[in-house]
């Protein structure tokens, strides 16, 4: 019997990311969040491979639990902060009440040891926030589903399928991703974050959040848009690449992929850093899972690079793999 799997390649750019998918994530979807070796091919014989296509998922615009933005959040959403004389990254940490490295890897564009007096800081979520900084209005993009899948430890997995209606680049885009019981009660809160720092236009890619134990099996995700920001072209912190030979083996179970291909590097600038992405999809076109290959070896101008990791699917067997990628100077 042949199947098909339908695999899409975006070719898109890098910029500093806003913070990685905590990594228990990573250890679900094994170990997308570290640096990865060149892995060695499972046994053929467990794996049927597939050809290749472009076609994106069907899926709907409004999908339930979509909140209105104005709607008030059952926690504080991202806010910002203004450098004043005489601060200091480690201090705004302290003052805010959050991890140092979690306001560096916030705020990459911005120099630790060297700031600007009145350079603004994105400081993540704190209950407190004494600053009393409002909130930016995002960028709007389309919600087009949102999906979650319980854990065998009674945690939960959320994906939410957002899409770039404009011809611009977005960047630091995230959303607030609640769960509520039978009876409509909170049960957690947390932003939910692109496994890459944008999303390119005429393009979907998934945000994830894990909600850690212990998550009611039949708990229901309400989601909101927090932030999103336009990228200005030729923006020089991101390079043009490319992903293609792009492979994918799915295992015979439909739970788990073998994939590989090449990175090209165009233009004349060498990368530093490359990241590849890996969204699977489900017959229906739901998200069922996601991972991120990372190489720091560099990638000269003109270049190529092989990668090579295994997707897996904590939802329903895999039928579609799509592929993004980002390279950074």
């Amino acid at each position: 019997m042949t199947v098909t799997l339908k695999v899409t390649v975006t070719c898109y750019y890098n910029l500093p990311m806003q913070r990685l998918l905590p990594s228990v994530f990573c250890l679900l979807l094994l170990t997308a969040c570290a640096p990865q070796q060149t892995q060695s091919a499972p046994p053929a014989g467990d794996l049927i491979p597939f050809a290749t296509s472009t076609q994106s998922p069907q899926t709907p615009q409004t999908p339930e639990g979509l909140v209105a933005a104005e709607t008030p959040l059952p926690s504080p959403t991202p806010f910002t902060y203004q450098v004043k004389s005489g601060d200091t990254m480690s201090g705004i940490a302290e003052q805010f009440g959050v991890a140092l490295d979690d306001l560096i890897v916030a705020n990459p564009e911005v120099s630790s040891n060297a700031m600007s007096v009145g350079v603004t800081l994105k400081i993540p979520s704190d209950p407190a926030n004494p600053s009393g900084e409002p909130t930016p209005t995002p960028v709007p993009f389309t919600i087009q589903q949102i999906e979650c899948y319980p854990t065998a430890d009674n945690g939960m997995w959320c994906f939410v399928l957002i899409h770039n209606d404009f011809s611009d680049f977005m960047e630091n885009v995230s959303a607030q991703v609640s769960l509520v019981d039978s009876n409509g009660s909170v049960l957690g809160s947390q932003t939910a974050l692109l496994p890459l720092n944008i999303l390119p236009p005429n393009i979907s890619l998934p945000l994830a959040v894990y909600f850690s134990p212990n998550i009611p099996a039949d708990a229901k995700p309400q989601v909101q848009v927090l932030t999103a920001i336009r990228l200005l072209p030729n923006d020089d912190r991101y390079l043009p690449a490319t992903v293609n030979n792009v492979l994918v083996q799915v295992n015979a179970k439909g739970h788990s992929a073998h994939v590989s291909g090449q990175v090209l590097l165009n233009g004349s600038k060498a990368a530093s850093q490359v990241w590849v992405t890996g969204t699977t999809y489900d017959e229906l076109g739901r998200v069922v899972g996601l991972r991120r290959w990372e190489s720091k070896a560099g990638l000269s101008a003109g270049g190529s690079l092989p990668f090579e990791f295994i997707l897996s699917s904590i939802g329903g067997k895999i039928a579609r793999v799509e592929f993004a990628v980002e390279a950074r100077p």
